[in-house]
């Protein structure tokens, strides 16, 4: 099956401080065979003069520059604000650090407008450093654990099939469901805001697929490393705020009743040996920071 030709696409692309990244993934986007899409690049109060340089070298995307670092949902919600005012029909949220093959979004548009009942697709993932091996090809949420795992290995069939939530290196929506169940859940910054995204696409009856054809490359955590590793290791100790904080929000959103009385333990169990590890390695600020977002997130004061 093709895609219909006048479906039109927003490609949502955040930057941040990311100038050879972003770069790299806008001359991907030049080449693909999707005929009416509209790169939207959403720059996140960049410091390296990303959005000057970039916007002199792809004049024909649209650049919207916030004044502060709006994190990843706050970046790609300005984005998807802007798309659905322009009324496009779907909406591709990329991240920056990524390379497309021509074909991918047509071949994911193709299985998402088969069928009323599918809100977004994802192409299969494959490490940009490493075009061989995939780095993500959906994903399954135990709720027992109130754990997302990203599922790495290889189809044995091109043919789409069913996920439980996509990750938002790169999703394919229709903006519909946007409009119904809502952007990105701003208070999680950045990590998980893909996991609760899908959910809430799910309990609103909806379905997720892969589409094993398309394929994409990625790099991983760019913005989060550092090009040295020093005494807390190369991932910027903030992530582990992050990561934390919005796993004790995805537990208090999503997890109910029998399942939170194992996911809560297992996952304060899993913290308690992150910390173990932390003390032995003398990562202290990482150990701190870990904690300071598990606090964060249990006294949260909003209503999930």
């Amino acid at each position: 099956m093709k895609a219909a030709p006048n479906a039109s696409v927003a490609i949502i692309v955040v930057n941040w401080n990311g100038y050879e990244f972003t770069r790299n993934c806008l001359q991907s986007l030049a080449r693909i065979s999707q005929p009416d899409f509209q790169v939207i690049l959403v720059d996140n109060a960049s410091e390296d003069d990303s959005s000057t340089k970039l916007r002199a070298e792809f004049s024909h995307l649209t650049l919207l520059e916030s004044e502060q670092n709006l994190g990843f949902t706050g970046g790609n919600n300005l984005g998807i604000a802007h798309a659905l005012a322009e009324g496009y029909d779907y909406l591709l949220l990329l991240n920056n650090d990524t390379e497309v093959e021509p074909d991918f979004i047509s071949l994911c548009l193709a299985t998402l407008q088969e069928d009323p009942g599918i809100a977004a697709v994802q192409p299969l993932m494959y490490y940009l450093h490493d075009k061989k091996t995939v780095w993500n090809a959906g994903g399954e949420y135990r709720k027992w654990m109130g754990a997302s795992i990203s599922l790495t290995q290889r189809p044995i069939s091109d043919r789409p099939y069913f996920t439980e939530w996509i990750t938002g290196c790169c999703i394919l929506v229709k903006a519909e469901v946007v409009r119904e169940v809502g952007p990105l859940d701003d208070r999680y910054f950045a990590y998980f805001e893909d996991v609760d995204w899908s959910l809430r696409m799910r309990n609103a009856g909806y379905m997720l697929q892969v589409v094993p054809s398309a394929v994409i490359y990625h790099e991983a955590g760019a913005s989060l490393k550092s090009k040295k590793s020093g005494k807390e290791g190369r991932l910027n100790p903030k992530i582990h705020y992050l990561n934390s904080r919005n796993q004790i929000f995805q537990l208090r959103k999503h997890v109910r009743f029998p399942y939170s009385l194992i996911a809560w333990p297992y996952q304060m169990g899993k913290f308690s040996l992150y910390s173990i590890y932390f003390v032995l390695r003398g990562r202290k600020e990482k150990l701190r920071i870990m904690w300071e977002g598990i606090m964060e997130g249990l006294g949260h004061q909003q209503k999930f």
